[in-house]
């Protein structure tokens, strides 16, 4: 009985070293997560975001739940232009929030990285969802109007090429059966041609003396006189009325023109 007890205690103290030893390696991991997260902002302020990014990756293999460290990833990935990768950092950092405003951070730069890809409507989503975690947030509200501005001229790009590809298609149809039309026509006028050669009735051969075919045939080779030219005065009227009309499209156009508008990259972090 006393030999059971005994070695039951020493499995417990066993057990016991192992979960402290365990405890000692999670806290040692997460210092050196946190002193790698560190240098990686260090190296972000530097704007050298590709080390950045190294740096946090590492934090990351330390302590795989280290949200700062994803977070702080997906910014130095957006500032290095992958806009693409930096969006599921986000998306990890927002399920990881503990509060409305770290969600809104996220959801706010992927907002913009969607912006960056010109996938307008998820930025729309994504700044819709920013709002409703932070409505107070004017930042937001702007670059959601940005979103929304975009989006719906692509929508009337892709309607207008969608009309344009409907005339055209409708215009090849017309030109096709003008061709086939056409060719039916010359077909048949071949045809009359043919008989007309293979007909029985000979022509009347022309006198050359005839007086009255000779009139004839004088007045085809007189020139005809050239109608509709104009006159120098005419021609200086119109370049004039064509010089002042192209002005005015031109400062309409000037008139059209967007300002550029200012999108956040990041929020502070």
């Amino acid at each position: 009985m006393k030999q059971i007890q005994t070695v039951f205690f020493l499995l417990l103290i066993l057990l016991s070293s192992t979960e402290i030893c365990a405890q000692k390696d999670t806290i040692v991991a997460q210092r050196e997560a946190r002193a790698l997260v560190r240098e990686g902002n260090k190296l972000y302020e530097k704007e050298k975001y590709e080390d950045a990014s190294i740096a946090y990756r590492k934090a990351l293999d330390k302590n795989s739940q280290y949200k700062k460290a994803t977070y702080n990833l997906g910014n130095s990935m957006y500032q290095n232009k992958n806009y693409k990768e930096a969006v599921p950092q986000y998306e990890l950092a927002i399920r990881a929030a503990k509060d409305k405003f770290e969600k809104a951070n996220g959801y706010h730069n992927i907002g913009n990285a969607m912006l960056e890809q010109k996938q307008y409507q998820p930025a729309v989503d994504a700044f819709k969802n920013a709002l409703r975690n932070d409505p107070t947030d004017d930042e937001t509200r702007y670059n959601l109007a940005v979103a929304q501005k975009l989006l719906e001229k692509e929508k009337q790009d892709q309607k207008k090429d969608k009309d344009k590809d409907k005339k055209d298609k409708d215009k090849k149809d017309k030109d096709d059966k003008n061709k086939d039309k056409n060719k039916d026509n010359k077909d048949g006028k071949d045809k009359d041609k043919k008989d007309d050669k293979d007909g029985k009735g000979d022509k009347k051969k022309e006198d050359p003396k005839d007086p009255k075919k000779k009139n004839e045939k004088d007045q085809k080779q007189k020139p005809k006189p050239q109608q509709g030219q104009m006159t120098p005065q005419q021609i200086k009227q119109l370049l004039e009325s064509l010089n002042n009309e192209e002005k005015k499209t031109q400062k309409k156009m000037n008139a059209k023109k967007a300002k550029g508008k200012k999108i956040k990259q990041e929020k502070d972090w």
